[in-house]
């Protein structure tokens, strides 16, 4: 058992970090973080850590280099200051679409940022809703894999009658996904056969397998990044008879021109959590964010008194 519990962040999303604290009943730890003029970083830990059990909240999102390099000099200054255990909350797990080699002579960069955060110190991770389930095994420590479908079926079942609801995949890849949701919900489930052709989000999209016509459906993904793939299938989904079109994805990317793309889409209203700060510049009326501040909270201080924390997957 761990006797001192300790919560700190760095700038990556300060206010999930200030929000998880105040479910947690724990200030966060006083810390200096800035940058030289040269711009490499800087770190000082004010608190005492000797000994403590710490909690790093720090997504890798924008600007995903500086805010991993951030991660790993604070784990760095913890090891230093001999904290008893360093715990990386990273709720969104920066690099995590570059999980294989599927072309000669490319990285495996999820599996490089799961060696560094290793090396430098750390002793366990906690994640969300990972691109693939298998970026655990490139971790050689614990990871605490959590999942945002509880929260989202919750929220569904409280604003919407679920009677012709059709959950919908874009994609054979985020199958199970979109099956764990419409499990919760009840309702259908279809698939769209989706043909990438190009690095980022640009997609030709064949057909929707599945029933949707004269349905509401709720297209649910892992990440959003320029929109445009998700707005393709709306469309198709439009042409298949869809009544109503919703999204729900965990991690708001949104980068470019996405949020004008959703905005001109027949997707009525985007669902996405805080893993990522939405700036004001990304705030949309069709765009509502959902808090997992509490489903951390839950899981740091289970995790610190060596609890199970299967009660966050019902």
């Amino acid at each position: 058992m761990f006797s001192k519990l300790k919560l700190i962040t760095g700038k990556a999303n300060r206010n999930l970090a200030e929000e998880v604290a105040r479910f947690a009943g724990l200030p966060l730890a006083d810390i200096e973080l800035f940058k030289f003029s040269n711009d490499e970083s800087f770190v000082k830990i004010n608190d005492n850590v000797r000994g403590a059990d710490v909690f790093i909240i720090q997504p890798t999102c924008y600007p995903v280099n500086d805010n991993l390099m951030d991660l790993l000099i604070i784990i760095d200054a913890l090891k230093r200051a001999s904290a008893q255990r360093i715990n990386c909350v990273i709720p969104y797990y920066g690099y995590a679409r570059s999980d294989k080699k599927d072309q000669p002579r490319v990285p495996i960069t999820a599996k490089l940022v799961a060696d560094l955060i290793t090396t430098a110190g750390a002793h366990r991770v906690i994640t969300l809703d990972l691109h693939a389930d298998q970026i655990q095994g490139f971790f050689d420590i614990p990871v605490d894999h959590l999942y945002s479908i509880p929260l989202f079926a919750r929220y569904f079942r409280s604003i919407m009658d679920l009677k012709d609801v059709v959950v919908v995949s874009p994609d054979s890849g985020g199958a199970n996904r979109a099956r764990s949701l419409a499990k919760r919900l009840d309702c259908g489930l279809a698939i769209g056969d989706k043909r990438r052709i190009s690095n980022n989000d640009q997609a030709i999209l064949f057909n929707i397998i599945g029933d949707v016509k004269g349905k509401t459906t709720i297209l649910f993904d892992d990440i959003i990044d320029t929109g445009r793939s998700l707005v393709k299938i709306a469309h198709a989904l439009i042409n298949q008879g869809s009544r109503r079109i919703f999204a729900a994805c965990v991690h708001g990317v949104l980068s470019g021109e996405a949020v004008s793309v959703i905005e001109e889409s027949p997707i009525e209203q985007l669902f996405i959590t805080n893993s990522i700060p939405l700036s004001d510049a990304k705030r949309s009326s069709k765009i509502i964010q959902l808090s997992i501040a509490e489903m951390l909270a839950i899981a740091i201080k289970k995790i610190h008194i060596e609890e199970s924390i299967s009660i966050l997957f019902r």
